[in-house]
């Protein structure tokens, strides 16, 4: 039997795989502010982002994700400190003069005392939604944007050529900013200041109105928008299956990721699933583009997105079992507890870093 050199040479893992971890990683961040766990995970996504990363441009967004979540994090402890908490507290770090506001700002605060408490609370929230950027980071760091386009559903072709546009803005963005950076030291300009911004910023938007253009008439020449026609009444059946069936997996989503409502969340994620699977299957009929060599789905595709599902499932579970661990008190303030289970579902996603493929090198 002849074997296909997609399953066999080098070759990269589906991008679905590579979102289906990320994700997984994300919804074991969403479930916990114990700190350690959530530097835990954002290590896992740092490890296997080092270790299965390509070359290409988009692959370089990490740090500017993981850049983007310290941003976040000092941002909402800046705010803390500037306009308070509503945790309560007693263990007070300082005072800073209060700014005294009109009686219509009852409620709000300028300065005051800045408590230990208040603080803790801050930054266990801003570090989760920190390592939820570095999670998302990790997908695009190595997943293929157009990649995924092209496996895409037909029914979903349009919506997400657009959200596959929105989201290579960024690392070309990087990537572009880098390299006149470097253009700038080699002909012997400094490449920190606003004169260097001003300098940088021009020939970024210039590339990025090139590309747009580009884009557009790439687009223009492949027909895109092209469909074929299909009855009112399969149409109408398609965006009802389509509809119910994602509302259906968003009510199970945020059963599951939330502290109740796990027994009626399952049933109704699978059949939210099912009718969404139907209705993107339905939908397809009104695609006419075709697949040049789809990527494979094979047995490393189902350790990575088996991994993701893996963390989250069993953080979820951890979750119930050691609730004092995933949701640590601030008052009174305590060290936070590490059970060895929950350290062991999260390790889980470093599995990627030894099962995924290693990504063709571009040749010296």
């Amino acid at each position: 039997m002849r074997t296909s050199p997609a399953l066999t040479g080098p070759r990269r893992l589906h991008p679905g795989a590579w979102w289906l971890w990320a994700l997984g990683l994300a919804a074991a961040a969403s479930r916990t502010t114990n700190p350690v766990l959530l530097l835990l995970v954002a290590a896992v996504a740092g490890h296997v982002v080092a270790a299965r990363r390509g070359e290409e441009p988009w692959s370089r967004s990490y740090g500017a994700f993981l850049r983007l979540g310290l941003v976040v994090l000092a941002v909402r402890l800046a705010f803390t400190v500037l306009l308070g908490s509503p945790i309560p507290g007693t263990h007070v770090l300082l005072t800073l003069p209060r700014v005294p506001l009109p009686g219509w700002a009852q409620g709000v605060r300028i300065g005051g005392p800045i408590t230990l408490e208040s603080l803790l609370f801050t930054l266990y929230e801003g570090l989760r939604l920190a390592v939820l950027l570095v999670c998302l980071g990790a997908a695009n760091a190595l997943a293929s944007p157009a990649r995924l386009l092209r496996a895409l559903p037909g029914a979903l072709y349009e919506a997400g050529l657009a959200a596959v546009v929105a989201m290579t803005f960024a690392p070309n963005l990087v990537a572009d900013v880098r390299r006149l950076r470097a253009a700038r030291r080699l002909r012997g300009r400094t490449d920190r200041g606003i004169a260097a911004l001003l300098g940088v910023g021009l020939p970024v938007l210039e590339g990025a109105l090139e590309r747009s253009v580009a884009l557009a008439a790439a687009m223009d020449s492949r027909g895109f928008g092209r469909t074929a026609a299909v009855p009112p009444r399969i149409a109408r059946a398609t965006a009802a299956l389509t509809l119910l069936g994602l509302a259906g997996v968003c009510a199970a989503l945020y059963g599951l990721l939330g502290s109740e409502g796990a027994g009626w969340a399952l049933p109704v994620l699978l059949l939210g699933l099912a009718s969404a699977g139907a209705g993107l299957a339905a939908g397809g009929r009104r695609s006419v583009r075709t697949r040049y060599r789809p990527d494979p789905w094979a047995a490393r595709e189902w350790l990575v997105a088996g991994s993701g599902i893996a963390v989250a499932a069993l953080t979820i579970w951890c979750a119930g079992r050691y609730p004092a661990a995933f949701a640590p008190p601030v008052v009174p303030p305590s060290v936070p507890s590490l059970p060895l289970p929950a350290v062991a579902a999260v390790l889980v996603g470093l599995l990627p870093a030894v099962a995924a493929p290693v990504p063709p090198r571009r040749s010296p």
